[in-house]
């Protein structure tokens, strides 16, 4: 029998980090309240925290809001499986932890920012924004790519979160204001997107989110950005990287 050949660990994190980040939406799986427990599974959207933690809106009427309310554990999958000839080769990941609400200002930004249209209804008496506070991830990344890790495995060190978060505002406001031009470049030379008019939404310590037209794009950060000069360098060494590779 010939053996897989492993995959370095710090590889798999990147991966987990990559689908965590970079995605949308996701099955929530909760415990169906009742006497039989059944496992209970719904489409959901989200945003990513500074720290990778899903933010939710739930709406206090559906059927995993009421679940949560009882058992507040529940699992995120998040896959880029289904654009595969063969799903079972592609990516997925996932999240275990318990779901909370938050009335951080901050979450509520996150997600808005994520997901523009729902700003419609956000405000709405039956809505609220909840937290995932993750305990651990499995990710499945196609053959012999199987991994458990727990939450600090794939987190940034805590003063990195906070750091980042307190700079996120004035960062997205400053490129948004002054550098038009550079995320342009962004979303046209390294993510191969079309369009002018690209928009920075949101940043975190591995990369800045963009939008245009309500269409998402992930810009990943060669390395971590610790705090507001570790946002500042990597969006100048990106849009250097851009320029010489436009």
């Amino acid at each position: 029998m010939v053996r897989p050949p492993s995959v370095p660990r710090d590889a798999l994190i990147a991966e987990i980090r990559r689908l965590l980040m970079g995605g949308r939406a996701g099955v929530l799986s909760t415990t169906f309240r009742g006497r039989a427990h059944w496992p209970y599974g719904s489409l959901v959207t989200y945003a990513p925290d500074t720290d990778g933690a899903p933010i939710f809106l739930f709406s206090g009427l559906s059927d995993h809001t009421g679940n949560l309310a009882k058992d507040p554990k529940a699992s995120l999958l998040i896959e880029r499986a289904l654009r595969h000839k063969n799903p079972q080769q592609g990516p997925r990941i996932s999240v275990l932890g318990t779901v909370a609400p938050t009335t951080a200002k901050r979450h509520r930004a996150r997600f808005l920012a994520r997901h523009p249209g729902a700003a419609r209804y956000a405000d709405f008496g039956d809505f609220g924004f909840y937290r995932m506070d993750i305990d651990r991830v499995h990710l499945v990344g196609g053959f012999a790519r199987a991994q458990w890790l727990k939450a600090a495995d794939i987190a940034p060190p805590p003063a990195a979160v906070r750091a980042v978060a307190q700079a996120e505002a004035g960062v997205i406001d400053h490129m948004n204001a002054d550098h038009g031009t550079a995320l342009d470049l962004y979303a046209n030379t390294l993510l191969r997107r079309k369009g002018q008019g690209w928009r920075a939404v949101a940043c975190d310590p591995w990369g800045l989110d963009l939008m245009r037209n309500d269409a998402p794009a992930r810009l990943e950060f060669d390395e971590m950005a610790t705090d507001a000069g570790g946002l500042r360098k990597a969006l100048v060494d990106l849009a250097a990287k851009a320029r010489a590779k436009g």
